[in-house]
This record gives C-alpha cells, sequence and structure tokens, in this order.
C-alpha cells in the first residue's frame, strides 16, 4: 500500500482525479469508506484524497478487505507493464505467476524457476507488493472463474476445478470476498448463452494499439495448420499444459475479441496470458510512443504509427525454432519449412475452431525434435543439427526459455548453443522472452536504416528501454519504402 501523504500517493491521486486510463493495471484506487477498489479511470464520483489507499495489485487490494467496483471492472484491466521491463526477481515471478505456475507446480516450483527459497521468493514479493505469491495467484484465480461463469454453461463445480480451487466451498468464498456477489448471482445476470465450447473473451488493450500493424505482422508469418490469418483476424493452434487449444483473435482499435476453444478448461488462464504476451497487450504505448518521439530522427515514425507494438510469442521455443529455421531465407520460405516440420512431428488437434480455420497441428515440442534424424528435416543439414540441438537442450533443462527467466543468462545459454550467434538469441529474446530493450543491431535491414540515417550505438543507447520497439518502427520504415519503390517502378 502506498502509505498517505506521500509524494507517490499525490502523483497517483492526481491520476485518479484525471481518471487517466494509462494507470489501469499499474495501480488500484482504494476507498477506505465503501470497501470498494477501483481502477484509476473509473468514472464513479472521485473520493476524497484521505479515503483513498493505493495497492500494486488486485491481489493485495482485496487480501486489505475490498471488493472490484462493478461499475468500473478493475479485474478486466491490462497488465501492468513493469513486469515486462523490469529483470529482477519480482518481476520474473510475476510474468511466471502470469502464466500460472503456481496454480500448477505451487510456490515451491516458482522458487526452483527463479533458483531461490521458498522463503526468499515469499519475502520479496511480500515486501514489494503488500501480498505473497499465493494471494497473487488465489486473484488470478477467482478472475479465470469470472471469465468461466460468465462465458459458458459450465456448472459451479466444474468451474471451480477449472479455476484451480481445491473445492467448491473455497469456490464461493473468494468469489464473494472479490466481487461481493456469488457466482450464481453473477451469471444470473448475464442472460443466457449458446454452448460452452468455445469461450468468447474481450481482451483489454492500452491505446493508441497499432492493430493493422501487428495483424499484418502475424499473417505475414503465419505457419500453414498451425496459424491462420486475414486482415484484422488470427488464428493458431496453442500446446498448453494441460493440453491443446485453439484461439481466434478479432484485432480492434481498443481491444481484441477473443474466441478460445480448449481440451481442458484449467489452461484457461495461461491461454489468455500466453495471448496477451503474443499481442504485446500489456505494454503502455504512451509511455513508449513519449520516450521514443522525443528523439527527432524517429519523432516522425512514431507519429506515424502511434502504439506500435512488438509482435510477442505463445513459447519461446518455438521463437526460437522458428528463427533458426528461417535463417537466410525468405519469411514465405521459412513458412513453408516449418509448415512441413509442423505437418510431419506436430501433435493433431481436432477443435471446431480449429477446423474453422484449416488448422491440423500443434508446433512439435522440444522432446520431439530432439529426438529426430537432422538427415529427415528438410534443411541444410547445419540448421537441422541446431533445431535438434536446442530442441535437446531444452528438453533436459540446460536451456531455460520460461517467462521468467533471467533474459541476461538466457542470451548467454543460446550463444553457448551451438549454431545459435547473436542475431538468433537477440530476436529470441526481443520475440520470444518479452525483452522491450533489444535492438537488432547485427539486423541487415535495421543496420542499412541505422546508417542512412546517421545513428551510432552511442545515439540509440537514448532509446533504453524501448528500443526493441524503436527496431520495429525502423523496420516499418525500411518494408514502407521499399513498397514504394516496388510501386512506382511496377
Amino acid at each position: 500500500m502506498t502509505p498517505p501523504g506521500t509524494s507517490e500517493h499525490r502523483q497517483r491521486y492526481r491520476a485518479v482525479v484525471a481518471r487517466d486510463a494509462r494507470f489501469d493495471g499499474v495501480f488500484y484506487t482504494a476507498v477506505r469508506t465503501t470497501r470498494i477498489y477501483c481502477r484509476p479511470s473509473c468514472p464513479a464520483v472521485t473520493p476524497r484524497s484521505e479515503n483513498v489507499e493505493f495497492h500494486r495489485t488486485a491481489a493485495a487490494a482485496e487480501d486489505a478487505g475490498f471488493r472490484a467496483c462493478r461499475r468500473c471492472r478493475p479485474d478486466t484491466t491490462p497488465g501492468s507493464p513493469e513486469w515486462d521491463v523490469r529483470a529482477d526477481v519480482v518481476a520474473r515471478a510475476m510474468r511466471l505467476l502470469r502464466d500460472g505456475v503456481v496454480e500448477r507446480d505451487g510456490v515451491s516450483g516458482l522458487a526452483d524457476r527463479l533458483g531461490y527459497s521458498v522463503r526468499h521468493v515469499n519475502r520479496v514479493i511480500t515486501a514489494e507488493l503488500g501480498v505473497g505469491p499465493l494471494s497473487i495467484a488465489r486473484s488470478e484465480r477467482v478472475r479465470t472463474a469470472r471469465v468461466l461463469v460468465e462465458t459458458t454453461e459450465l456448472s459451479m463445480a466444474d468451474i471451480a476445478f477449472a479455476a484451480g480451487f481445491s473445492s467448491v466451498r473455497q469456490f464461493n468464498a473468494s468469489f464473494r470476498q472479490a466481487f461481493d456477489r456469488t457466482p450464481r448471482e453473477m451469471r444470473d445476470r448475464r442472460g443466457r448463452l449458446g454452448g460452452a465450447d468455445v469461450l468468447s473473451l474481450r481482451l483489454p488493450v492500452r491505446r493508441p494499439f497499432a492493430a493493422d500493424a501487428l495483424a499484418q505482422f502475424l499473417v505475414d508469418h503465419a505457419v500453414p495448420g498451425l496459424e491462420h490469418g486475414s486482415g484484422r483476424t488470427f488464428a493458431r493452434v496453442l500446446d498448453l499444459p494441460h493440453g491443446l487449444g485453439v484461439i481466434e483473435l478479432g484485432l480492434h482499435d481498443d481491444h481484441v475479441a477473443c474466441r478460445l476453444e480448449l481440451q481442458d478448461l484449467r489452461d484457461t488462464a495461461a491461454a489468455v496470458a500466453r495471448t496477451r504476451r503474443l499481442l504485446d497487450l500489456d505494454a503502455d504505448p504512451a509511455a513508449i510512443d513519449e520516450a521514443l518521439a522525443s528523439d527527432a530522427a524517429l519523432r516522425g515514425l512514431v507519429l506515424d504509427a502511434p502504439g506500435l507494438r512488438v509482435p510477442g510469442a505463445v513459447d519461446a521455443f518455438e521463437t526460437l525454432a522458428r528463427t533458426v529455421v528461417g535463417q537466410q531465407v525468405s519469411v514465405s520460405g521459412a513458412r513453408t519449412v516449418i509448415g512441413r516440420v509442423v505437418a510431419e512431428h506436430g501433435h493433431p488437434v481436432d477443435l471446431r475452431l480449429a477446423r474453422e480455420h484449416g488448422l491440423t497441428r500443434a508446433f512439435p515440442r522440444p522432446e520431439v525434435l530432439a529426438g529426430l534424424d537432422v538427415e529427415t528435416l528438410p534443411m541444410p543439414r547445419s540448421r537441422g543439427r541446431t533445431v535438434v540441438g536446442v530442441a535437446a537442450a531444452v528438453a533436459e533443462g540446460r536451456l531455460d526459455l520460461d517467462p521468467g527467466t533471467d533474459r541476461v543468462a538466457a542470451r548467454a545459454d543460446l550463444l553457448a548453443q551451438t549454431g545459435i550467434g547473436p542475431w538468433t538469441a537477440d530476436y529470441t529474446l526481443m520475440r520470444g522472452l518479452g525483452d522491450p530493450d533489444v535492438l537488432l543491431d547485427t539486423d541487415l535491414v535495421l543496420r542499412r536504416e541505422l546508417v542512412a540515417r546517421g545513428l551510432d550505438p552511442e545515439h540509440t543507447a537514448r532509446w533504453s528501454p524501448w528500443r526493441s520497439y524503436a527496431g520495429m518502427h525502423l523496420w516499418r520504415a525500411s518494408a514502407l519504402d521499399r513498397d514504394h519503390l516496388e510501386r512506382i517502378t511496377a
């Protein structure tokens, strides 16, 4: 909790007075007189400063005895962009918590992945956020349950199990604490839905949101059988902790419409978290654009494409393998080769959404690729050996590409793999691990843009910690120049 009377309290209160949506998900406003917590942009009457306290997470507000506002629904805000920017233990833990590690492996599993004791992990997270990892995981569990209550016709017992609760009684108690309603009361208020096999979700985004540029990138790189896209619609197969799933995404200027079909509903939270990583939905575009536009060398590019995102990934190993395959070949050529690998070695999927989009298989798992004969892969032998080698390293635990991995250590481990150079390692960090501060200055296109604009390493260092976004703007500028040249010479 932010102590009253401090400069931080005053700054946050000013954001509440201004109803500044940029801070939604960054902190939560808890009103002592009503025992309700809101997002900063809540349209309700602004409470008096002395009646307000601020919490870093929804879990901390709920742990302090506050319930979610029914008007602004603070539980549906985008996640804090802070956790993707920072590289310390708390940020790494939050990335793993969003992916559902505690639900699957407990706090001990979280601590093992971070490389610290359970006691230390509990201590550092509680010291900064006011609550421990169990409380944060429980808060996420309630939010998953709310999605299932509002979007399916499942029984409450099935929802409790799917969301990760150990009993229906615990589910009901946690739900009432967070929302001051029982699950059945919330379901009765939202009307009836048809069918429970496909979930329909609305994923919040921070504006501005360059939906066209993001959708075009995903469509251009879509692998046959695994992904399919057209216009602002994109669909793909997900390989999740408890089974396969399929997402269909419709990108809009102020939200993403998501249809989700899962073999196991326990994967709901993980599927949403990985989708948000894929679309970079927790970024703070206003802060990023402001920082980059302050440099005259980038100002025009930023103004031309406000809210540009860095396309992420649903799985960092998949990103690494696809990047290795795509070295020194065209995007279309890489799609063809990867499509053959997926068709021959990916696990088959048979879900309604998959059939709608012509999707047939998931991306092959590391242990599957690790066991392949290099001679059978449809690529140069050296590249095949690299794919098999990194797959074995991931499968055996020698290469950690989890969302919460130490990115500096991951880069060093990647460079230690045979056939992995700086470009491949950095591209994997940028897209696979969501590092916002990677400038691919070994990329031929970016290097040409940097030289043409007279930008040396000392200059580009000013763009930190948003160099990944600067690189996306320069890539986009190069593509636009190439398209323009093709049109005028056609």
